[in-house]
């Protein structure tokens, strides 16, 4: 039935300023930009911006996406570098997988996720 990650939607309350956080975070621009959401592909999943705070409220919900990258440090450094920060280091999990979280400037937790047992799509 669960075919794997599909979207990610993050409540914000300023979508011109999280569309060009997020545009910068992931390298691209959105393929779906209406001023009700604002959709990106990443690599063959959706991550969505969604400005409506009657369907959730921007922040820490109790639940995080993990995101896959191939190195850890480096996916931590660019997004810190793009201006989030970092709410838990990254760290060893066990059989050489490795997460981290940062939180966007607009107090949405993102996790990031290195494991070397599932391969990555190619970049496009």
């Amino acid at each position: 039935m669960v075919k794997g990650l599909g979207t990610v939607i993050y409540h914000v309350t300023n979508l011109n300023q999280a569309k060009a956080w997020y545009s910068a975070a992931f390298g691209q621009a959105p393929y779906f930009d209406q001023p009700f959401y604002v959709g990106f592909n990443i690599a063959g999943y959706e991550l969505g911006l969604d400005p409506n705070a009657s369907d959730g409220a921007p922040g820490p919900g109790g639940s995080v996406a993990y995101w896959r990258v191939p190195d850890i440090d480096a996916g931590v450094r660019h997004f810190v570098e793009t201006g989030a920060r970092i709410v838990a280091p990254a760290r060893d999990v066990g059989e050489g997988i490795k997460v981290a979280t940062v939180a966007d400037p607009f107090g949405n937790v993102i996790g990031l996720l290195e494991n070397p047992h599932f391969e990555l799509p190619p970049a496009e």
